[in-house]
């Protein structure tokens, strides 16, 4: 048996899909998935209206969380480089069961999260030209909602499209397009850096934003963390793609890393120097078309059109990242018959060598929930703030077992390629603490999040506990008495004894 599926036989599983990704793209994989500059053009007027410029400071502090999260997923993905990383991981970590509900909130939420990234199309493209302006011309009630539907299905159509021709258009395409959004994120920041008006000290102002509340500017800081919460996650996919990658025990662990890495330092560069170089740092455009307003403000338009239609690559290959991910989680948990009409889903096309009805069923369940967008802004805002915190959950589900795994002596990190040694027990720790601490963070009921205009309802507010309740025991009733009993390795994806 060849080393790279070693790890597959220990699930039970045979190999079945094609390796043919390098370093470079399972790199790719991970950052695009983060997408710098579609979170910080998507995000930066959220933190800025409810933190100020001192909002900045989330960035690294989000970063180091995310850190120990990543590090922990860096020891698995070197022992366990398998398709559906983080169902996979809880599976064996925690058991059947919460590998099960892990699985489900990460599949729930990506879904989800393609939907919400597609978005981010309405955001840019009408600010390039009016033409992409499809439905009304911007100015009628439900405009700007219909035209974010349209945008979005076409962008989901497109993702669809290529994963289901196969793994290695996807990691051309979206390898292409990492390497333009880094080479424009860094010009970005050159130019930035080259029109900064103002001292570091900016970043420490606040604006009196906390005037007023409980937490005083803390709790205005907490709510504001939020717009760098919402960014840096999804570095797992680039181990998801385990059964595509060569020597992604080697691989994988470096690509988690450098995505995480890479992103924090340009990420926060560009956050800096956008809040040193604005013209007015008190200009309310800033809380309404965040770092659009700052390019275009600065460079000026033609300069700003080129890097905003940079943004547009960045948003489309972080939308075909997250279908990627979940396609290779629908995958994964299909395998086990862990799914209705788990034989169809885990099916591998022959000629394209890629599970191919996953990428149309999540793509339609996407354009779906884009749907509610139309007439229901604020609840689907309310839903992809949700998403979110399940995938932080879903992390937890990882990350938790783990711990108790290592507190009982347990868990022996694989040979030769990447351990944590004796910090392993402390990074752990830190990691179920941060992804405690953030979850709640993620869900404290504030209107600002989760009724932000319009009536005040009470399921608005509490959203985020009653959607992941219904979410979470919901499935895991339907799991508990229908699908347990189906549970284990299709005949056809087993390994040969």
């Amino acid at each position: 048996m060849h080393d790279d599926d070693a790890s597959l036989a220990e699930f039970g599983y045979k190999p079945e899909l094609k390796r043919t990704l390098g370093n470079f793209h399972t790199f790719a994989a991970g950052i695009s998935y983060i997408s710098i500059l579609t979170g910080t053009f998507q995000l930066f007027y959220f933190g800025i209206s409810h933190g100020g410029p001192a909002y900045w400071w989330s960035w690294p502090m989000v970063f180091c969380g995310q850190l120990m999260v990543a590090l922990c997923f860096c020891e698995l993905a070197a022992r366990y480089p398998v398709a559906g990383s983080i169902y996979n991981w809880a599976k064996r970590m925690g058991g059947p069961h919460i590998g099960w509900l892990g699985g489900w909130m990460m599949l729930t939420a990506t879904m989800v999260s393609l939907a919400a990234v597609a978005l981010a199309y309405q955001v840019t493209l009408p600010q390039i030209s009016s033409w992409f302006q499809l439905i009304g011309n911007g100015s009628g009630r439900t405009d700007a909602a219909a035209n974010a539907v349209l945008l979005g299905s076409i962008l989901i159509l497109f993702t669809t499209l290529v994963n289901a021709f196969g793994v290695k258009l996807m990691a051309r395409i979206n390898s292409a397009g990492v390497a333009i959004e880094l080479i424009a994120a860094i010009v970005l920041i050159v130019l930035l850096a080259a029109h900064i008006t103002r001292g570091p000290s900016a970043v420490t102002q606040t604006f009196g934003l906390g005037a007023g509340q409980s937490l005083g500017y803390f709790g205005a800081f907490l709510t504001a963390s939020l717009a760098s919460a919402y960014v840096m996650y999804g570095f797992d996919t680039a181990s998801s793609l385990g059964e595509e990658s060569k020597d992604p025990g080697r691989n994988a662990p470096r690509a988690i890393l450098r995505a995480l890495v890479a992103s924090f330092l340009i990420g926060g560069l560009i956050l800096l120097f956008a809040l040193l170089a604005v013209p007015d740092l008190h200009a309310k455009e800033l809380s309404v078309d965040g770092l659009q307003y700052v390019v275009l403000s600065t460079l000026g338009s033609t300069v700003g059109q080129i890097v905003l239609w940079c943004v547009v690559i960045a948003i489309t290959v972080c939308e075909l990242a997250v279908h990627t991910a979940g396609i290779r989680l629908a995958f994964a948990m299909a395998r086990d018959n862990n799914l209705p009409a788990a034989s169809l889903l885990a099916k591998v096309s022959p000629r394209f060598q890629t599970p191919v009805l996953p990428a149309i069923v999540i793509g339609l369940v996407a354009v779906a929930i884009l749907l509610i967008n139309v007439n229901q802004p604020q609840i689907f805002s309310v839903i992809t703030s949700i998403a979110i915190i399940m995938i932080y959950l879903a992390y937890l589900m990882v990350t938790v077992p783990m711990l108790i795994q290592r507190l009982r002596g347990r868990w022996t990190p694989a040979e030769g390629t990447f351990s944590l040694g004796r910090f392993g027990l402390p990074v752990n720790i830190l990691a179920v603490l941060w992804g405690l601490a953030m979850s709640l963070n993620l869900a404290w009921p504030r209107a600002a999040v989760y009724n932000a205009t319009g009536p005040q309802h009470w399921y608005l507010r509490w959203g985020a506990f009653l959607f992941i309740g219904i979410v979470a025991g919901g499935g895991f009733l339907y799991y508990w008495f229908v699908q347990r009993k189906r549970t284990g390795v299709l005949e056809g994806h087993a390994a040969e004894s």
